[in-house]
């Protein structure tokens, strides 16, 4: 069999060099969404749902709605503590009767430190308030009670003093019943909330 010829290696050579570029370019146009539909989302094109209502359970298989409680108390609470300059703290109050698992009661932290956040920052009246708090290191204490109505007691007497105090309802669909009161979130000046929760053994 003869040798190729100069020119059909000359040939080969370039349609090699050629395809390969041409292959990389339609890759690079490929991954940047050249080629398909363009659609709204997350970048690179991941398929990644988020849901409405976040999940407590750790599996992440369940949706779970909360929400706050809705005798919470109205837009006056903190106004009697903008001349105080006392340390700013966020006390957590967790119900361990109902027997929540650690990423459960760790879900409803959060949504009593975001209730209790959200209110700061819709109240202008709470501005400074929320401006020391975070420039103090967003102090929080997690401490237990045994049971709903010692919860209600406590935010009862939370809101007659002035201070925010936000409770977590559970919407029921992991661990626990539908309506269940799980987490009382209560700030503002530390010895105003230590009338309310010093006497609570931490969580």
């Amino acid at each position: 069999m003869a040798d190729a010829t100069p020119s059909t290696t000359t040939y080969v050579v370039a349609t090699a060099i050629i395809s390969g570029v041409t292959g990389y370019f339609l890759g690079q146009g490929a991954s940047l969404g050249l080629f398909s539909e363009k659609k709204e989302g997350w970048p690179n094109s991941y398929n990644v749902k988020v849901h409405t209502h976040s999940s407590d359970e750790e599996d992440g298989s369940e949706e779970e709605e909360v929400e706050s409680d809705e005798e919470e108390g109205d837009s006056s609470e903190l106004k009697n503590f903008e001349g105080n300059n006392e340390e700013i703290k966020l006390v957590l109050v967790v119900r361990t009767d109902l027997g929540m698992t650690k990423g459960k009661i760790a879900a409803q932290c959060s949504h009593a430190t975001l209730a209790c956040y959200k209110y700061l920052v819709a109240n202008p009246s709470s501005s400074s308030i929320l401006r020391r708090w975070e420039s103090q290191g967003q102090a929080k204490i997690a401490l237990q009670i045994k049971s709903e109505e010692e919860l209600q007691l406590l935010q009862a007497q939370a809101i007659s003093l002035g201070l925010c105090a936000r409770v977590i309802q559970d919407a029921g669909r992991t661990q626990i019943a539908s309506g269940s009161r799980t987490v009382l979130g209560v700030l503002g000046p530390k010895s105003v909330i230590d009338t309310v929760t010093g006497h609570l053994k931490l969580l």
